[in-house]
């Protein structure tokens, strides 16, 4: 099931937004300030070119001092925009019965784009 889902699931915008997440992760990489960005964003483009059959999972010192920080600077900065897009595509595709699947990939990336500091996708 979930080869199936990421297959379609990469057709029908996927691949399009993954590609789209690891190249401006990269453009934020270009600056010394942006590495740990870009790499979050690179990190948020490879889940979301195959979220099907993963969970989210927080890695071990997931609330320390200093990712609490970044979490906040990537909300301010990034993640309330993706978080809202996810959101709106969750809620488009969860009004049929055959977007559901879809919709809930969609809750369940706009989890780590909000706070994708000492999370992730596996």
């Amino acid at each position: 099931m979930s080869l199936a889902g990421n297959i379609i699931w990469l057709v029908f915008g996927g691949f399009l937004t993954g590609l789209g997440y690891i190249l401006g992760g990269l453009g934020i990489c270009l600056t010394i300030i942006g590495i740990p960005f870009g790499l979050q964003a690179v990190k948020l483009g490879i889940a979301s070119l195959t979220p099907f059959g993963k969970e989210i999972v927080e890695v071990e010192d997931a609330d320390s001092p200093l990712r609490l920080i970044f979490n906040i600077i990537w909300i301010v900065l990034f993640g309330w925009e993706i978080a809202i897009a996810h959101l709106v595509f969750g809620l488009i595709l969860a009004i049929t019965i055959i977007g559901l699947p879809f919709a809930k990939q969609h809750f369940k990336l706009l989890v780590i784009a909000l706070l994708p500091f000492g999370r992730d996708l596996r």
